[in-house]
């Protein structure tokens, strides 16, 4: 979708349909009042009907309001005045998009804007504006005969300015709401595609897309063959079931200081992931295609920081691979050797995310990093703490978690740390080899993290579990392009770009 920032008077917009918000009890903010007055009290007389009290969620359509140049006016409820928060604010704008999706309109002008959530900013309310209209816009037609369906007519939306001396950090949210969203619309892409086509070679080319953009961007594909020379074993060993050959995606993008130490980012690109030898049930296996929504949001990530032109030097690596039963794949009892010379005894075969991630952590050391941040759908038993709202969050450094846990408040893309205690380590230790790849049945999150902290002690680390927010399940079952919002915040405060 298009967008443009504007001030303006709100009641002379010429548009086929102007977006009003209405708190709780029919309370009229003031640019909703300022519209009512023009057309002659007719809004009021519309909520007096009893059709719309202002609550969330709640909208009503006003076709050729009385004497105005727009077409319609939709009014969208914004909940109670004093609860309005930046998380009120983007589900007003979700909903008023989602809305205009079923009409004709193929531009409207949203006067939410003017209604400044109480923990935000006029930058991060035209960013979240953006964000939550793309999020509401956003739908998935590539492998679809028939894509008309899809398609929808609104394609342009201005946003209102209340204050013409914000002009400038209102337009500034625009467009960093504008990379964001795009990052996160790749990542839903590359989530949504199924496993005969988003295959490891596949992500490979979208890598290969990106460098495109850029000259500051380098992209190198690491072949079995030349991962094999760097003793990557772990990595190897989940792609002998498969017929399609592992890769070792490295993007660096060199937008600061030559010597200035990078931000690496690490995902898990499992492109299918039906368990191995220790096979997955049948039911929602489908599902396994999202198993690669680590890598595609490090994809996602670097695709905003491309179009953001950000001063700051990333790394992306994405260790992608198939696991699928084979009578070469990995069995439970078999130990392999990981690049840095730990041996690991494979007691499930389905815990393979961490086999693949330990190598590449291993290789980013190469880059003597500023920071570590792996990202994974990792462990069912994130799911089952923490549910689809929050990433779970563990980390080597207090102060990196804050910042990651911060960055999720800002966006909405929230995360929650968990412990990475000693005591937990005990857990994966194994008689047979150096680590054992899982630790039996409790606290599974933490013993996850627990394996990939011992490929971690020689920089600043930490591991996002987005098993349960990287892709929605059931009947809206679809990728989130989660946790892009959070990391590229991240990246922009560290840029200090933010606000």
């Amino acid at each position: 979708m298009e967008f443009e920032v504007k001030s303006g008077v709100p009641s002379n917009q010429r548009t086929a349909c102007l977006i009003l918000g209405v708190f709780e009890k029919r309370k009229l903010p003031k640019v909703s009042d300022d519209v009512d007055q023009a057309c002659n009290g007719q809004i009021r007389q519309l909520l007096k009907s009893g059709d719309m009290d202002g609550k969330q969620g709640q909208k009503l359509m006003l076709y050729s309001p009385q004497g105005l140049p727009c077409k319609r006016i939709l009014l969208v409820g914004c909940g109670p005045e004093k609860d309005f928060t930046k998380a009120a604010y983007r589900k007003a704008v979700e909903k008023a998009v989602s809305t205009l999706k079923d009409t004709g309109a193929t531009e409207a002008v949203i006067c939410l804007p003017h209604l400044t959530p109480k923990d935000g900013t006029s930058y991060s309310t035209f960013r979240d504006t953006v964000l939550a209209a793309e999020q509401a816009w956003y739908s998935f037609t590539e492998c679809k005969s028939d894509t008309t369906n899809g398609k929808h007519s609104l394609r342009k939306m201005t946003l209102m300015l209340a204050d013409r001396r914000q002009i400038k950090k209102a337009v500034k949210g625009m467009e960093h709401g504008m990379a964001i969203a795009n990052g996160v619309s790749k990542a839903k892409d590359l989530g949504n595609l199924p496993g005969n086509i988003c295959t490891p070679s596949y992500l490979a080319e979208q890598a290969k897309k990106l460098k495109r953009k850029s000259r500051k961007l380098k992209v190198q594909i690491l072949e079995e063959a030349q991962m094999e020379k760097l003793g990557m074993g772990s990595l190897l060993s989940v792609s002998r079931g498969s017929r399609q050959p592992a890769k070792l995606i490295v993007m660096e993008y060199q937008g600061g200081k030559p010597k200035a130490k990078p931000v690496v980012l690490v995902g898990k690109g499992l492109t299918f992931d039906a368990g191995g030898i220790s096979l997955k049930p049948a039911a929602g296996m489908e599902e396994m295609k999202y198993d690669m929504c680590g890598g595609a949001s490090v994809l996602g990530v670097m695709s905003a920081c491309l179009e953001l032109k950000l001063p700051i030097n990333l790394v992306g690596l994405v260790p992608t691979s198939e696991n699928l039963p084979d009578g070469a794949a990995n069995k439970p009892g078999d130990i392999v050797t990981s690049m840095s010379g730990k041996t690991i005894e494979v007691l499930n075969t389905d815990a393979e995310g961490r086999l693949i991630l330990c190598d590449a952590l291993t290789y980013a050391e190469r880059y003597k990093p500023a920071t570590v941040i792996d990202i994974a759908t990792l462990t069912g038993a994130c799911v089952v703490a923490l549910g689809k709202h929050a990433s779970g969050l563990l980390a080597n450094n207090d102060d990196l978690a804050q910042e990651l846990l911060d960055a999720g408040i800002e966006t909405g893309d929230r995360a929650w740390q968990l412990p990475l205690w000693d005591d937990y380590q005990e857990m994966i230790n194994s008689k047979a080899a150096d680590i054992a790849n899982i630790g039996g049945r409790w606290a599974g999150t933490i013993t996850a993290a627990c394996f990939l902290s011992r490929f971690t002690t020689d920089f600043k680390w930490a591991h996002l579990d987005i098993a349960g927010s990287a892709w929605n399940s059931g009947s809206t079952k679809s990728a989130t392009g989660r946790p892009v919002p959070l990391l590229t915040q991240l990246l922009l405060k560290r840029c200090r770009l933010d606000g």
